[in-house]
């Protein structure tokens, strides 16, 4: 990722659906004036979802997504269709590419059937409007008006209707407000220490996301922001003049920086910040809860929202596990996903544990909660686990009274 450039996880997600030789690919290239698909009349010709980030005026940052079609055959079409699906999971806007001169069908449908159940908003785009006639432009006029849907003719080929796409996408785009990573936490002035660890897990030359991330919201709110390791944060401390308001950490090294950080200071962990700002952190606070009834066998997955090269301390595969067996005294079995690869049934778990997904979008985090609250298993993440096992989590969530109440009584 270039240094300058908005991350993937903040951009908008937008999906092109629609069946085998509809245009999707022919579609995607003419919104972006790129030839970014590969475009063929042979049917199947994206066999795989292929993605894109780029800067697409009116709407800014986006992530533009290519899938194969919705009605490929065969075992290994089912595939393909499934990966197709899957997509939706972190779509923020959808578009249907129906092929004008066939017309809607079965499969059609039945993918807008899946935009409302999960809550995608979404522009159906009759393509090839080139070969339409008046006659069924007016057919499909009239069932926009009956479905209360927006439904544009659009031809790749003279680019018709394009830059009424793309506004269209812009504004449905815009209806959603930015998110504040750090809503209710800072204000202008306020000196915030920032403890970033520099391991043999570090990046080479940079930060990882969330501590950049944190850093930027902290310079938009006028913050005077200081990043640290652990092994300097006493004399930091000490040499800083004033008490910070706010000291962010590692969850990695939250027992230490807890130990220094003087309890009348507010302390809290990226990881529990992106539980907020991503997913539902009450629903993580009570998830974590369920350590207590772990038993020998019971199986926890451990799921992480990037692909990485696993170090020999590994916080997921290594640190976590040694830590859970740590506080419950069993042996449970662990199952780890990483980026895309994450469980849909999730009934045979007694315990999720997923990382801050800092790579995932919001639509995509919250889609893993719900599956996981609409199977009756209880989730969590890195952080929030971290400072329970550590005795430091009711601490931890002192900037966010309302979520630390959960932990009354627990």
């Amino acid at each position: 990722m270039a240094l300058n450039q908005t991350p993937a996880a903040q951009r908008i997600h937008i999906g092109f659906f629609g069946r085998r030789n509809a245009g999707k690919s022919s579609l995607l290239n003419a919104v972006t004036g790129q030839d970014l698909a590969v475009v063929s009349e042979v049917k199947g010709t994206t066999t795989d979802p292929v993605s894109k980030t780029m800067e697409l005026l009116p709407l800014g940052p986006v992530m533009l997504i290519d899938t194969p079609g919705i009605d490929d055959e065969g075992e290994l079409g089912k595939l393909r269709v499934k990966k197709s699906r899957q997509v939706l999971n972190k779509t923020d806007l959808a578009v249907l590419v129906v092929d004008g001169t066939v017309g809607e069908t079965d499969q059609d449908r039945e993918m807008l059937t899946l935009f409302q159940e999960k809550q995608v908003p979404y522009v159906v785009v009759y393509h090839k409007a080139d070969l339409l006639s008046g006659e069924e432009r007016e057919t499909c006029a009239d069932r926009a008006g009956k479905e209360n849907e927006t439904v544009l003719y659009v031809s790749s080929k003279t680019g018709a209707g394009v830059e009424e796409l793309k506004n269209c996408l812009a504004a449905m785009g815009r209806k959603e407000e930015e998110k504040d990573l750090l809503l209710g936490l800072v204000k202008p002035g306020d000196l915030v220490v920032l403890v970033t660890p520099i391991d043999k897990a570090a990046p080479k030359g940079r930060l990882i996301l969330p501590q950049q991330q944190t850093i930027r919201a902290l310079l938009d709110y006028g913050c005077i922001a200081v990043a640290v390791r652990e092994s300097e944060l006493t004399h930091t401390l000490e040499s800083l003049g004033k008490q910070p308001s706010l000291v962010i950490t590692d969850s990695q090294v939250f027992g230490m920086v807890s130990e220094i950080v003087p309890k009348d200071r507010m302390l809290t962990s990226f990881s529990i910040l992106f539980a907020r700002y991503k997913g539902d952190l009450k629903q993580a606070v009570e998830g974590v809860c369920a350590l207590k009834e772990i038993q020998d066998g019971d199986r926890i997955l451990i799921s992480e929202g990037c692909t990485h090269h696993r170090q020999c301390n590994d916080i997921g595969t290594v640190k976590l596990p040694a830590w859970i067996r740590s506080f419950t005294g069993k042996n449970p079995e662990f199952v780890y996903t990483s980026g895309t690869g994450f469980e849909e049934d999730l009934t045979g778990f007694k315990l999720i544990v997923h990382c801050g997904a800092c790579m995932l979008n919001e639509r995509e985090m919250k889609y893993r909660l719900a599956c996981a609250k609409d199977q009756g298993v209880a989730m969590t993440n890195y952080g929030i686990l971290i400072a329970y096992v550590h005795g430091i989590l009711k601490r931890s969530l002192e900037p966010f009274p309302d979520v630390a109440a959960v932990l009354e009584g627990q």
